[in-house]
This record gives structure tokens, C-alpha cells and sequence, in this order.
């Protein structure tokens, strides 16, 4: 393969609903742990896409 078409800001959705279904997590916390290193390790940009297109924020 010569490159992969990863669509992450998709990605982060997905995580974020997972999340939420799970727990309440607030807007800035469901932020946090996607963009935590302990977490789900997307960009800032890309968790804060995740957190709103999910609904948290």
C-alpha cells in the first residue's frame, strides 16, 4: 500500500459517540480524552471536530 485515505475527523466522530455512550463526558473532557495520550491520541483539531459533530459540545 502506498498510502492509506484515513479519514480521522470521521474517526474522531466515532470515538466521541463511543464515549458518550458510555459516559457523560463534558464537552471539554470528551476534548480531552480524545486528544489525550492516555486516550485516543487525535489532534486537538481533530477531537474538538469529534466532541461537536458528536453532540457534546
Amino acid at each position: 500500500m502506498d498510502s492509506l485515505d484515513v479519514d480521522w475527523n470521521e474517526n474522531a466522530v466515532r470515538s466521541a459517540k463511543e464515549y458518550l455512550k458510555m459516559s457523560g463526558f463534558s464537552c471539554k473532557g470528551l476534548i480531552q480524552q480524545l486528544s489525550s495520550s492516555a486516550g485516543d491520541k487525535y489532534t486537538l483539531k481533530q477531537a474538538t471536530y469529534g466532541a461537536h459533530q458528536a453532540g457534546a459540545c
